[in-house]
């Protein structure tokens, strides 16, 4: 019977490691993805060196498209069932298109760290829309939790507005919204397919729309190339737009979107460390307060959700 016992646990360990060692992996890739995205709005701010808003957002997308179009083409990947690809576009609105353009245009009269403390309800926003998505029920704390979390960054931006909202914050504000369905989404469909077939088809799918306000951008907007404009366009096309979002979603698909979402808190704080030293702005106090009372909040509803 000991003998017995003893193949069985050997058995059950060698079945746990694969599981051990996956979950490990998708925490790691969804650890990177924050990273990436963390750095996403000082390599805007670099960006609107050298291009416009337009321009940047535009360029970065067709960029990241072409690189995730060559990727599914060597790899001869099949084209998405119809019945996915209302949610890649969904992706690809959120994602894709609405969340850079707005926060690009919200960054030309904000700093990154305040996008970044008012963006940093994206977790939360991204966790009540994935609950309405999937029809679930939050409890009563998620729900307190949620609101607190949302007065504490309405209160913020209030004060560092002189009292009233700015149009930089309503761009913030609608970003949050878009983007969040976007996540949720993208959620979803990396639970059947292959996360970064997710974000290369949803780039690939607005093609026909970025190429041509690539060109007219360009045209209507002076492009004036440096060192900072570059670095930052190359980093938001090919990191955050592709290669986070790639290792982003698979990620999500490994470990789960709460268990992600966690992993997310920390993303409004690299930022602000990300525009001390890549752009030498000056935190007021408010921001990194803010910043942490909105990381508990959205632990709470991470742990109300169960």
């Amino acid at each position: 019977m000991r003998a017995q016992s003893s193949a069985i646990d050997g058995a059950a360990i060698a079945v746990g490691s694969p599981a051990k060692d996956s979950a490990r992996a998708g925490t790691l890739q969804a650890a990177l993805g924050v990273v990436a995205f963390s750095l996403t709005f000082p390599a805007t701010a670099w960006g609107l060196e050298g291009f416009g808003p337009w321009s940047l957002v535009a360029v970065r997308s067709v960029l990241a498209a072409v690189i995730a179009g060559s990727c599914l083409l060597l790899l001869r990947v099949p084209l998405p069932d119809r019945r996915h690809r209302a949610g890649l576009a969904v992706v690809g609105a959120g994602v894709v298109l609405g969340f850079p353009l707005l926060t690009t245009l919200a960054l030309q009269t904000s700093t990154t760290a305040h996008a970044a403390v008012v963006v940093g309800l994206l977790p939360l926003t991204t966790a009540l829309l994935s609950a309405l998505r999937m029809g679930t029920r939050p409890s009563r704390t998620f729900w307190t939790a949620a609101l607190a979390g949302a007065a504490a960054v309405v209160a913020f931006t209030v004060q560092q507005s002189g009292g009233a909202l700015t149009a930089a914050d309503a761009y913030l504000f609608a970003a949050l919204l878009v983007c969040a369905a976007g996540y949720t989404e993208g959620g979803r469909l990396a639970r059947v397919m292959p996360g970064w077939h997710v974000i290369g088809w949803a780039l690939v799918l607005c093609l026909p729309l970025t190429v041509p306000v690539t060109a007219v951008a360009l045209a209507l907007e002076p492009v004036h190339l440096t060192a900072h404009s570059v670095t930052g366009l190359l980093w938001v096309a090919v990191g955050s737009q592709f290669l986070g979002l790639v290792v982003w979603y698979r990620g999500m698909a490994a470990i789960g979107i709460p268990k992600a979402s966690q992993l997310q808190l920390a993303q409004p704080l690299l930022t602000l460390v990300w525009s001390v030293l890549l752009l030498g702005e000056h935190l007021p106090v408010a921001a990194p307060v803010t910043a942490v009372a909105v990381l508990v909040c959205i632990a709470v509803t991470q742990r109300a959700r169960g």
